[in-house]
């Protein structure tokens, strides 16, 4: 007979998260995922790593993200269903797990919307951090929706961007985000079309939802020493830069066999150049090498970043004393006798 040695796992519910984030500070929040994200990226030869696993369907994706070290294996559930806002759902719906891989026991369970917004935010300057020009203050903000302060808030700390230049299709969400952000120490600019929210922008960011070959940006709004932060195409099918804007600049992903499926790269030819961005930070590879160099970062998500939004957030939870217990492993004296919990009145369970 073995003692059951399985450990408890947390669970952090959205509300719990979202006091979590209250009590730290949005800001240090990112900038605390931001450098988990860095200092595992600096890992990178450590991780198991895979593209996505997606299903997708005539409205939207479902997906499920996993990536490994020695140590720990996580994996991200997450949808993408842009018409969801119709009927009142988030177009983005995720949560997250932490396990042991010795033993494949579960020890966090955690909602992820919210990180995820936080974890995309962060991943977004650190490359721009590399990416941009160090004077960087005015930032287009293409596509206000549920992302877009996220964007905006990181960009103001940890980027010194002052100006922020705003479009949707929806006049409504920038209504939106101007009310959520007034106050909070930018010049928001609404403009009437991309073209001109891109005018004079030293960064632009795309965030946009719909589930289409479009074109947010073209060559033609693209000004000498533009950083473009692309966060918006994240599936096939999905994109939101013309081919032109990619041809004859430099192009940054995070796991380049996946952004060859999901990216912007993925309407170019399959010998199309681009580097990882974990050189860039290894000191591999140079980031930005002018003023006038136009770089371009082909963001779709990738695993390792919710590893370490996880365990930034595992880790918060505990110094806070925030979380509880979730009941997901069935607890037997026998553990080879699992159809023997059944006899009993109530099953005993992993507290």
């Amino acid at each position: 007979m073995h003692q059951n040695k399985l450990p408890t796992t947390t669970y952090l519910s959205a509300n719990e998260v979202i006091e979590i984030v209250r009590r730290i500070g949005l800001s240090a929040c990112i900038a605390g995922v931001a450098e988990r994200i860095e200092r595992d990226f600096l890992r990178w030869q450590d991780f198991d790593k895979s593209a996505r696993v997606a299903c997708h369907s005539r409205d939207g994706v479902i997906e499920l993200m996993p990536v490994a070290d020695d140590h720990e294996f996580a994996f991200k559930y997450v949808n993408g269903h842009p018409k969801n806002t119709r009927d009142g759902l988030p177009t983005v719906m995720a949560f997250g797990v932490l396990a042991d891989v010795d033993t494949g026991a579960p020890r966090l369970l955690s909602e992820l919307t919210l990180t995820t917004a936080i974890r995309t935010a962060a991943m977004s300057v650190v490359a721009a951090r590399k990416l941009a020009r160090q004077d960087s203050r005015t930032m287009a903000l293409i596509g206000n929706g549920a992302q877009s302060e996220f964007q905006a808030v990181a960009f103001r700390d940890l980027m010194s961007i002052r100006t922020l230049r705003i479009y949707d299709v929806d006049a409504a969400a920038s209504a939106k985000l101007m009310t959520n952000l007034a106050g909070k120490g930018l010049e928001i600019v609404m403009c009437h079309s991309a073209v001109e929210a891109a005018q004079g922008a030293d960064i632009v960011t795309t965030v946009t939802a719909d589930k289409a070959n479009a074109v947010i940006l073209n060559a033609d709004m693209v000004a000498s020493g533009m950083h473009i932060n692309a966060v918006g195409g994240d599936c096939p099918g999905k994109t939101e830069l013309a081919a032109d804007v990619l041809n004859g600049n430099r192009v940054f992903v995070e796991f380049e066999p996946q952004t060859r499926i999901e990216g912007d790269i993925q309407q170019m030819p399959a010998d199309f150049p681009v580097t990882e961005f974990w050189r860039v930070l290894a000191g591999n590879v140079p980031g930005r090498l002018s003023n006038t160099e136009v770089t371009v970062f082909d963001s779709v998500g990738f695993a390792l970043e919710d590893y370490s939004a996880l365990c930034f957030i595992r880790d918060k939870a505990a110094e806070l004393g925030i979380g509880g217990v979730v009941e997901l492993v069935p607890r037997n004296t026998n553990p080879k006798n699992l159809f023997g919990l059944l006899a009993h009145e109530k099953a005993q369970v992993v507290a």
